[in-house]
């Protein structure tokens, strides 16, 4: 699953212009007490090249895909995390 994860990561760098900085996994199975059909939370913080940050266009904070595979996983940008 660590192989599939990562994938999906790399998938989502490329899709979304943005480098991964974190990632960690959430929920049950981080826990400790996952059921038999518990998915994998995933959850990251990621960056976007400068020229984003200087835009005046605001832009949304969030990248988040639907559940597939077992597989739920959201991130956010670094700045929010200051705001």
């Amino acid at each position: 699953m660590k192989s599939q994860i990562l994938s999906v990561l790399h998938e989502i760098e490329a899709e979304e212009n943005t480098r991964i900085i974190y990632a960690c996994e959430s929920g049950s199975r981080a826990w400790g007490f996952p059921s038999a059909d518990s998915d994998y939370d995933i959850r990251f913080l990621y960056v976007r090249p400068v020229e984003w940050y200087l835009s005046i266009d605001v832009e949304r904070d969030v990248i988040e895909r639907p559940v597939q595979d077992g597989l739920d996983i959201s991130g956010w940008d670094l700045i929010s995390t200051v705001q």
